[in-house]
């Protein structure tokens, strides 16, 4: 069992009393700050919404930029793959390119 620890963190007027993993606490605090963050820039864009449309906003947002980390993640072995037969295709066609002096 993981060693857990006790911590408390602030979404907006919200604590939060949470138990972590004593190695993933600097993970919630970070997600905490940017979770803040971005609230507040949705707060001052849309002052006439209520707390639970930013906070579905923020969550969207989130939501969205997870997915996109994970579809650019799983597609960077490809990339990289790609990558690499572009070079060794260019340098057989163009041998004289990769000689140095």
């Amino acid at each position: 069992m993981a060693d857990l620890q006790h911590i408390t963190i602030q979404l907006d007027a919200n604590r939060i009393p949470l138990e972590v993993p004593r190695d993933k606490e600097s993970f919630y605090r970070d997600a905490a700050t940017m979770l803040n963050a971005r609230y507040k820039v949705y707060q001052r864009s849309m002052p006439k919404a209520s707390v639970e449309q930013l906070w579905m906003y923020v969550a969207l947002e989130t939501a969205v930029n997870l997915h996109a980390d994970a579809r650019q993640k799983a597609i960077q072995p490809i990339t990289d793959k790609i990558n690499k037969i572009n070079q060794l295709i260019q340098q057989t066609l163009n041998p004289q390119e990769n000689v140095t002096t």
